[in-house]
């Protein structure tokens, strides 16, 4: 008899498993009103909380998006992913060029780079629709890309204008490319494939 129900139990559950739509996982980072201005003692940390807040370390929970453009005005062009994936590697790289070029304390340097990882991870959410917000990008804060060098090759470093608070207000959103019905489940699949395939 035991077995008999074990044998139901164990089925009904592996049929629930494979006929759910997959869930996410999420690894933001809960705010935790940790400051870091000045933490222990590092002088090249003064004014760290500016940016975002002590209170939200990754720009999760104070993040006032504005959509300015949307659908019918933006265009999503599809291009070859590996164009794709060589863009993302110059900005991957760009990444560590300022962090080890302009940032000398190791610890500065992991702390930065530790906001900057997870800030960039709500963004996977934002593709899911699991967060409460668009996916798309902050095009005031874009046009900056061009500012990161001086005429004579060098990085720049003056002061580009704006703080954390001020990303994503003025944000466009270039596609709807969302279905309701099949979205969940595929992105969600293709989620969890590329988790799996980047555990290391």
């Amino acid at each position: 008899m035991f077995s008999k129900l074990s044998a139901i139990f164990v089925a009904a559950a592996l049929a629930t498993g494979v006929m759910s739509a997959p869930t996410y996982k999420s690894n933001a980072i809960v705010a935790r009103g940790q400051s870091f201005d000045n933490w222990g003692g590092i002088s090249s940390l003064s004014g760290f909380d500016n940016f975002y807040g002590s209170d939200d370390f990754a720009h999760f929970h104070n993040f006032n998006q504005v959509v300015v453009k949307q659908d019918s005005e933006l265009v999503c062009h599809s291009e070859q992913v590996t164009i794709i994936q060589q863009r993302l590697a110059v900005l991957q790289e760009m990444a560590k060029k300022i962090i080890t070029e302009q940032i000398c304390e190791v610890e500065t340097q992991t702390v930065v780079f530790q906001q900057y990882y997870a800030s960039l991870g709500g963004f996977s959410h934002d593709l899911g629709r699991s967060s409460s917000r668009h996916a798309g990008y902050d095009h005031n804060i874009v046009s900056h890309y061009g500012d990161f060098y001086n005429s004579d090759g060098s990085l720049s470093t003056y002061d580009f204008g704006f703080s954390g608070h001020d990303i994503g207000s003025n944000y466009y959103v270039p596609t709807s490319n969302w279905n309701q019905d099949s979205s969940p489940s595929s992105v969600g699949s293709a989620y969890q494939a590329a988790q799996a395939a980047s555990y290391y």
